[in-house]
Parts: structure tokens; sequence; C-alpha cells
């Protein structure tokens, strides 16, 4: 299906009719491709809404490489991090003059092509940069990250925001609103948008249940399964609700059949490892693939640079049997090696949380869900359907699968309600706005339009639009609600001496330039409690304001002889500021320091490894390296946004090269990659 709108003419559209592209790269495109493509030519900009594997990304690869012949740059923006990194080296492996800006990571900011994250776009479009005036295309990957509660109003600010000459490449997996979606953006651009939707996928699905003593089944005799399950007694019944999956049988039956390899998602990280060591017995690997492997485990040790005695450790050795985990508490760099070694398709089983299917591109012959409920941070659910349909997409391999198959596994007690038609039915959620203005948003629209003009934005989001339909007095009733919010939240800023009118202090020019925690640095900045503190101590300070300990039984305990006086000093200030903020009305509190790992950031100034910190902290290896390098990038920004004259600014830059080492590095990582 296609909702094309005829885009305007343009002064340097190429001399090809629309209907002369065929092939890209060798490649036959599909139908959704030559109508992307051929939209890219006539000078519009394109909204593209196709399955998980169906080659969005080709679409991309052609606007870049217009954008080269052009002689002009392009931009490649994505959700997270790993999938920044992945398209960086997949366009520097095709020879293309590349950049990375992440956060992390700043690897040549002036080449033709630039991946980065949508945050570091914003911020650029925001401060007006000269760098974007060359500019040809911006592309949007997973643009439907713009309904995320936290992030998406970044997506919706650049958007909004963005040079009119910027033309836009926005690629979404399929949702039912992709129309209404390309209608807003339509409105905000100058230039007109061709949305192209496909619900093709190249390797068909099959989508089967896995029930304990029943096997593999359809989702058409989910009927009969339910039946059978109420005809039952009620202490049958009982016994089942403490009936957990095993997985054993499924597994032994697709490796009989072949159906390898596996991608078995589970959705905490405790069960992925579990999964994986419960399956340890198993050696999925011939004779030549053990060689292969051992040789590729060897050459990455090399690569990386890491001790020899790295491959005994536990997941490089359960990868020697084809066997693998993957979540967000492994270390960076334990990740990427398994992410190669599943690549490599020496891995033939990967038990992975559910982020490993989110952009990037490691298909498997068949996915399995070891449940389909997770935790969502305040209960446990069903999964949406977008998410379903994201990870279900992994199935099936272009070129080698007539199919992929997923499997998902109900126990009985879930049987009654479990949601598979609507699952199988695939009609995922709609992308439904969350806009809001951060403290720094905010601050970057007062200098830009002026405090009058700040609602504007509003009046521009995707969420304004979305409301068009209902009556005009629910309309007044949402538009007074966000401008009482703007103002509370522009008075607070006055209170805090932020702003003077439409002009901002050098306090608010220092939040202004930080982004994410603004208000709390600025406050710790320009208090003087920051002044004269050894590195170590800034280092703690950073890292508690980044960490959040989301175990239920609360925080840790942290001895008085780590900085206590100073430690109780900042949570007086941090406290007096949030009850500032709560004096205007302003819900979702500033967060407060959270101090769980003062002695694992203490001892990583002292020079211990990352082996040694379990001794401090009960946080796993990846929740305290991801915190460490965001530690890092608010100092690095802090830095940048003060006064160089500052005393203080040396002080963060020794607090930043001891925190700026080893596993934390992620350029020194990226570059050994």
């Amino acid at each position: 299906m296609s909702h094309d709108r005829t885009p305007p003419a343009r002064s340097d559209a190429r001399s090809a009719r629309p209907d002369d592209v065929e092939r890209f790269h060798g490649l036959v495109l599909s139908d959704f491709q030559r109508r992307a493509i051929s939209a890219i030519r006539s000078g519009a900009n394109v909204l593209v809404g196709a399955p998980t594997g169906a080659g969005k990304t080709l679409v991309a690869e052609y606007a870049i490489e217009d954008a080269v012949r052009l002689g002009r740059r392009a931009i490649y923006t994505a959700p997270i991090k790993a999938l920044s990194n992945q398209k960086y080296r997949d366009f520097k492996a095709a020879g293309i003059d590349v950049g990375l800006l992440t956060g992390d990571v700043t690897l040549d900011p002036r080449a033709q092509v630039l991946v980065m994250t949508t945050e570091i776009l914003r911020n650029a479009i925001f401060e007006g940069s000269r760098e974007l005036d060359d500019v040809e295309y911006t592309i949007f990957d997973e643009i439907h990250f713009l309904d995320d509660p936290e992030r998406g109003a970044v997506w919706e600010e650049s958007l909004i925001f963005a040079p009119p000459r910027m033309r836009f490449i926005c690629l979404s997996a399929t949702v039912p609103n992709i129309a209404e979606l390309g209608e807003w953006i339509g409105e905000i651009r100058e230039r007109s948008l061709v949305v192209v939707e496909s619900h093709r996928r190249p390797v068909p699905l099959t989508h089967w249940i896995w029930q304990p003593g029943r096997g593999l089944t359809t989702f058409a005799a989910l009927d009969k399964a339910r039946r059978a399950h109420h005809a039952k007694g009620p202490k049958s019944r009982v016994r089942e609700r403490f009936v957990e999956p095993d997985l054993d049988a499924l597994f032994d039956e697709l490796c009989s059949r072949g159906d390898l390899p596996i991608l078995c998602f589970a959705f905490s990280r405790k069960d992925c490892e579990k999964l994986a060591r419960k399956n340890g017995g198993r050696d999925l690997l011939t004779r030549e693939e053990h060689e292969r492997m051992r040789a590729l485990q060897e050459e990455l040790v090399r690569l990386f640079q890491l001790e020899p005695d790295a491959l005994s450790r536990p997941y490089l050795a359960m990868a020697r049997r084809g066997l693998g985990y993957h979540h967000a508490g492994m270390l960076p760099i334990e990740k990427e090696l398994v992410e190669r070694m599943f690549t490599s398709g020496l891995i033939k089983m990967l038990f992975t949380t559910e982020t490993f299917a989110v952009g990037i591109n490691m298909p498997a012959r068949t996915v399995v869900f070891n449940s389909l409920k997770k935790f969502d941070g305040t209960s446990v659910d069903w999964l949406t359907t977008r998410e379903y349909l994201q990870m279900a997409g992994r199935a099936g391999r272009q070129g080698i699968d007539t199919e992929g198959l997923v499997v998902s596994a109900i126990v009985p007690r879930d049987l009654p309600d479990a949601p598979l038609a609507r699952l199988s039915q695939g009609l995922a959620e709609p992308v439904q706005s969350h806009f809001g203005l951060s403290y720094s948003s905010l601050l970057h629209l007062v200098s830009r339009l002026s405090r009058e003009r700040v609602a504007e934005a509003w009046e521009k989001s995707f969420h304004r639009f979305q409301l068009r339909d209902l009556s005009a007095k629910r309309q007044d009733k949402d538009r007074k609600r966000v401008h009482r919010g703007v103002e509370a939240r522009l008075a607070f800023l006055d209170a805090l001496g932020y702003l003077r009118g439409d002009e901002l202090t050098p306090r608010g020019k220092t939040a202004r330039a930080i982004n994410g925690y603004e208000v709390q640095l600025t406050e710790l900045a320009w208090s003087g409690l920051l002044e004269n503190l050894p590195p170590q101590a800034l280092v703690m300070i950073f890292t508690a304001q980044v960490y959040e300990d989301r175990r239920p039984r609360g925080g840790t305990f942290v001895p008085a002889k780590w900085f206590g006086p100073l430690r109780r000093e900042i949570d007086r200030t941090m406290g007096a500021l949030a009850a500032k903020e709560a004096g205007f009305g302003i819900p979702d509190a500033l967060k407060a320091p959270d101090w769980g790992l003062t002695g694992a950031a203490l001892a990583w100034c002292d020079g211990r490894s990352f082996d040694e910190l379990s001794e401090f902290a009960e946080a796993s290896p990846g929740d305290i390296c991801r915190t460490f390098r965001m530690a890092l990038q608010l100092l690095r920004q802090l830095k940048h946004a003060i006064d160089p004259a500052w005393d203080l600014g040396e002080q963060l830059a020794q607090a930043m090269a001891l925190l700026n080492r080893d596993e934390v590095d992620a350029r020194a990582q990226l570059e050994l990659g």
C-alpha cells in the first residue's frame, strides 16, 4: 500500500525517470524500494514503512550515495549506540568517508557521512550549527521510536526545527498510522513527503506455539488447547499455575529438524544466562566449525588486545560449543564479541534480551520466545504487538531460508489470557506522541524564538497533530494543560536565575549546553560545591547523578569514609532544588543522586581492574560500564559548557582522564574493532 503525493520539481533532480530505477548495487529492487528511490530522485522527503528484514536500509544507502555524488553530506541517526556503531563499521567497510558522533565517541566529524545519535543532531539544530549547511539528507532509522516516552521528543524537535533545505529519509517498522505520521511530517516540512508502505516480507514467517507435553502446534489450535485446559479439574489447573516452561524438548526438536540458528528471546538477564547454561551440554558445531570458531576467537582476542586467558571466560567457552547469551549486563566488548561470533554463523543458539532485535542486522532461521510476558518497569504484562513483531522479524535469512520459524512457549496457566490472536494478526500499535520539552530544550527555544513563541514547538508537534480529530473543547483543554506546564517550567528557570526575559543568563547558557541532568549539574557547578575537589570526588558525584539502583530492596550502604560530608551536602542541595521545582507544580521530580556505585567509582579511579569492581558494587559489569560512560559524557558536557577561565575545567579534565580507560574507553574499543 502506498500513499504517494506528487512532490515539487527540484532544480537538481536526476535526469533519469523514476521508473528507470530497477537495480541498485546489482540487486533487483522490490516494489517499495523502487517507489522510495523514485521519490528521492524526484526531490521529496520519504517515509518508508516495511517489516523488519525487508530491506529498508537499502533506501538509506541510496540516499547516502546520492549525497556523495552531489558533493554534499548525509547524516544517519539511530536510536541506540550499538546500531550507530554497526552502521559506522558497515559504511567504513564500504569505503565511504564516514564519521561517528555518539557522545561516547567522536570520530572524523567533518566526514561526508556522519552517523550520530538523534540527541546530537537535535543539539546541532538548536545551536544553529553551520556544520548542517551542506547536509542533503538526514536518515531517521527506526523513526517509530518517536513514541518513546523518555526520548521521543528529540525526534519531533529535530523534524520541526531542522533547516528547511535538509531532506529526511525516515525508516520505520510497519505501523497502522504511518499515513498520519507522514501527513504530519509533510505539514511541518517545506518539501512534500511520499509515504511508501509495504507489508511483504522477503522471507515469510510461520508462527507456532509450544506447550509442555503437547509440542509444536499452530496458533489456530489455540481454541482447542484452551478448551482442554478448561476441561481439567480445578486442582489440576491450580497445579499448572506452578509449571515453568522447560524448553529442552523444544530445542531438541528444533535441533533435530535443523532449524538452526535459533535466537531465543528471554526478558531478564538472569533467564538468558540460565537458559544458556541449561543448554550448555549441547555441542552444536561440526569438527570443521570447531576449528573455525577457535580461530575466530583467537583473532578476536588479538584484535581487541585481550589477555590470552580471556579464552577461558565462560561466554567464550560456551561459544566453542555453538551457544551464547547477550544482554545489557555484559560489558560492551563482551557483547560485541558475541555479536561477531553470531554473524559468523558459528553461534547456533543465542539467548538474548529484546535490545538485540532493535535495528541490528542479525537474523536467524528460528526465533523462540521463552515467554510472551515481560516486566515493563512497573509490572509484568504481555508483549505489545510491535515488540513481538520486532523480535519475530529476526526469523528468516534472505537468500538462505524459504521461511522463518517463530515459536512462542506457552505454559498452561497463561493459556486463558495469552493474546495470540492479537499477535498473530500482526497489527502493531499506532505511533503515539509523548512530546514534552526538557529544560535544555526550553532554554534553546527561548534564545532562538523568544519565550512567547516557545509554545509554537508544541503547536507543531505530532502530539498536537494527533488531537485534530477531537472536539474543540478537548483540544482547548489539552492546549491549556501544555501551556501551563511550559509556563511552570519557565517560571522555575526564572527562579533559578537562568532567564532574564528573553535573554539567557550565564547560568542559563551553562544549562542549555548540557543534555540531561542540566539543572542538577548547573546548580552544582555554580554553587561552588565542585570547586577544589579531587578528581576522584568528581567521578563519584557524576556517577551518582546518572546511576539508579533498580533493585527492589533499596540502595547500597556507602561508608562515611567515602566523602561522607560532601555527599550529605550534595544531597541537601539536590533536595532543596527538587523541593523548589515541586513548588511550581512540576511533576516528575529531578532525579536525586544515587551513591550505590561510589565504591566502584573510587576503586576504578584508583586503578582497579573491571573484574575487581564486583567487590565494591552489586551492579552488573555492563551497568557499571554504561554508568561510567554516561558520567564521562556529563563531565565532558559540563567542561564545554562552563567559562574556560574557570579552574573547574581542569579538575573536570582530570576526572575524565581517570574515568576514561580500558573498558570504559568506547573510542579505543571501536578503533580496535
